[in-house]
This record gives structure tokens, C-alpha cells and sequence, in this order.
């Protein structure tokens, strides 16, 4: 006969889940921290060599526009794609920025998805 294992995992096991567990935790706790900075940066975008400037936080929430009265004699099609091209730019360093602050939070963890 043999020895019963329980759910078919030992002591060892135990340890690794618990481990997982507090893991887990410290990047719940990560998160949040990660999440309140992230809302509190200001990064910048900018088209025309800065004469339009978009901000996001790091979360990406849009903050400002500042469009400089040099490019306010543009026509309109000029100053949207000018606006569209500093929002993307705000963007892409916004999302950029909170992944790698993500990756540095749960490096080593192996989380899918992240």
C-alpha cells in the first residue's frame, strides 16, 4: 500500500506556492505604487521641433496642449496633423515608460501577459 501524498503535492510544493503567494503580493503592492507615479509624470510629446508640445502622465492622460503663436498662421490641416503628431509621440512615451517600469516591477516572475 502506499503512502497517501494529500493533494499530491509535499512540503517542497507548499513552500513554492507560498513563496508565489508573497511574490504575488509584493507586486500587487508594486502595482499600486507604480500606478499612483506613473499618474503623477508629465511626459512630453512634440511636433515641428517642439513648436507644438503634447503632455501625458505616465497612465496616459492627456494634461496640456501648448501650440506656439509661431505656427498659429497655418492652416488648419497643418496644425491638427501637427497636434496628432505631438499626441502620438506623448503617447508612445507615455505607454513606453509604463512598460518598462511594469517589466522592472515583476522582472524574473515570468507573468503571462505582462
Amino acid at each position: 500500500m502506499s503512502k497517501s501524498q494529500g493533494f499530491g503535492f509535499g512540503l517542497g510544493k507548499m513552500k513554492e506556492l507560498t513563496e508565489a503567494f508573497k511574490k504575488a503580493q509584493q507586486v500587487q503592492e508594486g502595482a499600486k505604487r507604480l500606478q499612483e507615479e506613473l499618474d503623477q509624470m508629465e511626459l512630453e510629446g512634440q511636433a515641428a521641433n517642439g513648436l507644438v508640445k503634447v503632455y501625458m502622465s505616465g497612465n496616459q492622460e492627456p494634461r496640456r496642449v501648448v501650440i506656439s503663436p509661431d505656427v498659429m498662421g497655418e492652416p488648419a490641416d497643418v496644425l491638427s496633423a501637427l497636434v496628432l503628431e505631438a499626441t502620438q509621440d506623448a503617447y508612445y512615451k507615455s505607454t513606453t515608460t509604463m512598460r518598462e517600469r511594469m517589466e522592472e516591477l515583476t522582472g524574473g516572475l515570468n507573468l503571462p501577459g505582462l
